[in-house]
């Protein structure tokens, strides 16, 4: 079969990763933000009893990394604390130190760093890390507090981003870390089909995790079927787990998606 001249470039630009490589990928689902919500539990988003919850039910976890204000790794999703613990305030005028005693609203734990989430884990099921960026901002530092914590780190893991400079460090600088390209067709890196592909290009990611809302995807279909996995978020209904079992290798849950998991294991 002839490729496309965007199949020939695609394959040039962002060449598909070792099988072997990203192969653990698609043999789980993922909790968004751990186990988190009143059905589950209760638990707050992105805490360590969160992603204890996902462990237990032998779900992967996908957690947001952002940079405190001494350059730590530390698992929150805002740039503020406003809506997840009783503090206001942007997360990176903080130290690691004051923000490991913030305590989360509805929970028992405080704002857990990266190193604790992975001392938890240790290895028992996969996680996924996003990477938080801000596009008016360099990355190095940021991926660089991630990549330190990873050192040494023997467990299942890969970083991805909506930002494809995250994935661009990590292919030069760390190639052994797994790393994803974040899409969605309607905004960010993947609005558009050139951006899309200029966002691929650059990144040179292992695999995509892409909108649910936008699958089926002739993008998304052709990265795959070329060989980068596509993890899909957020499955959060069963009508959603249907279309990521169709179209996608590993399914990013809360809610009722994550009910809708079990129903279909």
């Amino acid at each position: 079969m002839r490729l496309s001249l965007f199949a020939l470039l695609d394959n040039w630009r962002a060449p598909a990763p070792d099988p072997r490589k990203v192969e653990w990928i698609g043999g789980h689902d993922y909790a968004h933000r751990g186990l988190h919500g009143a059905g589950e539990g209760g638990f707050p988003e992105n805490s360590l009893e969160a992603c204890q919850a996902a462990i237990d039910r032998g779900l992967g976890i996908e957690c947001d990394v952002q940079r405190s204000g001494d350059g730590q790794a530390m698992i929150f999703h805002d740039w503020e604390l406003d809506r997840l613990t009783a503090r206001t305030g942007p997360v990176a005028q903080l130290s690691a130190e004051q923000l490991g005693h913030i305590p989360l609203t509805g929970g028992n734990g405080t704002i857990p760093s990266l190193r604790k989430l992975l001392t938890l884990v240790a290895g028992r099921v996969p996680v996924l890390i996003e990477i938080k960026s801000r596009r008016d901002a360099p990355v190095p530092a940021l991926c660089l507090a991630v990549r330190r914590v990873l050192e040494g780190y023997a467990g299942p893991h890969a970083v991805m981003s909506f930002d494809p400079r995250v994935s661009h460090w990590f292919q030069r600088r760390s190639p052994h870390t797994v790393r994803g390209l974040v899409m969605s067709e309607s905004e960010g890196a993947g609005s558009g089909s050139i951006r899309r592909r200029l966002a691929l290009w650059h990144a040179r990611p292992d695999f995509l995790a892409y909108d649910v809302r936008d699958l089926p995807s002739r993008f998304a279909a052709a990265q795959r079927a070329r060989g980068l996995p596509v993890a899909t978020w957020t499955v959060r209904s069963s009508e959603l787990r249907a279309r990521a079992s169709q179209h996608a290798d590993a399914a990013i849950a809360e809610g009722a998606g994550v009910g809708s998991m079990e129903q279909a294991a």
